[in-house]
């Protein structure tokens, strides 16, 4: 990794093959046909769901929909979210989803919708040998404090969210940075970089030493790009923007010049006119 003029990390100009990342990316989506087909890829190395995604996908039953997952991904890791907003019942929903499989990971709001913190309960989860996934920081002081929770558990993931961070126009790239720093603590901790909004970020993860990156289909789509030469990438563009003009029929034919009449010519002649008192 390298340093800007103003200090703030960056990445090199020379893009590395897809190959030679060390950052492990998790696929995220909650369709299954499609979880099932990135668990089959060699370079996906785990995945995650939210109740957001499985709301999008018209998931009807939540424990149904999970266990038809771990039946048939059962070598990789997988994250699934409590969902209720009292504390109690978050640490019983977690305690069962953590029963479901040994490949599970459970994900803990980094507080509730009161603003509370998840802390003490991330604590006794973790002291209950409960692996957990907490989410939603956006924070150096959430991630002190949760890496501080998690710190007498088992493997665990701390998932910051970097692209709602660019979100707000800040810089991600420092906080995330940070975020390895504090976690190199507690080498049972690893970082994720979630929320990514293009491919380069899964280089700027890897660049900072960033552990796991989320990837959404979109994203994933576009690793076939990786490396491209940017002059057959800028032709492809221009073409594309031809074939499409011509494929929607759009002309911009010109248009016949029209003739100017001259005002006078449109005048009709006027009648000679006698003056006044002249002979006739």
């Amino acid at each position: 990794m390298t340093s800007d003029p103003s200090g703030n990390p960056s990445i090199s100009q020379e893009i590395p093959s897809v190959g030679a990342l060390s950052v492990k990316i998790f696929a995220d989506g909650a369709d299954l046909a499609g979880m099932l087909d990135m668990a089959k890829r060699p370079w996906i190395a785990g995945l995650t769901t939210n109740p957001t995604l499985m709301r999008k996908a018209g998931i009807p039953d939540y424990r149904g929909f999970a266990r038809d997952v771990l039946r048939a991904i059962t070598d990789k890791p997988i994250s699934f979210e409590v969902f209720s907003d009292d504390f109690v019942e978050m640490e019983r929903q977690a305690n069962e989803i953590a029963s479901w499989a040994d490949n599970v990971y459970v994900k803990i709001p980094v507080t509730n919708t009161r603003g509370e913190s998840a802390c003490p309960l991330v604590k006794r989860l973790a002291r209950a040998g409960v692996k957990q996934n907490v989410t939603a920081l956006m924070t150096l002081d959430q991630v002190r404090a949760v890496s501080g929770a998690l710190a007498d558990g088992p493997a665990c993931n701390v998932s910051v969210f970097a692209g709602r961070i660019a979100d707000t126009g800040r810089d991600p790239l420092p906080i995330m940075a940070e975020s390895v720093r504090i976690l190199a603590a507690h080498p049972k901790q690893e970082l994720i970089w979630a929320s990514p909004r293009e491919l380069l970020n899964v280089f700027q993860a890897d660049a900072i030493g960033c552990h796991i990156i989320t990837v959404t289909n979109d994203v994933l789509k576009k690793l076939s790009l990786v490396g491209k030469d940017l002059d057959e990438y800028s032709l492809e563009t221009v073409k594309m923007f031809r074939d499409d003009a011509v494929a929607a029929g759009f002309s911009l034919e010109a248009e016949k010049p029209q003739l100017e009449v001259s005002v006078f010519a449109q005048q009709a002649p006027r009648r000679a006119t006698t003056p006044a008192g002249a002979a006739k």
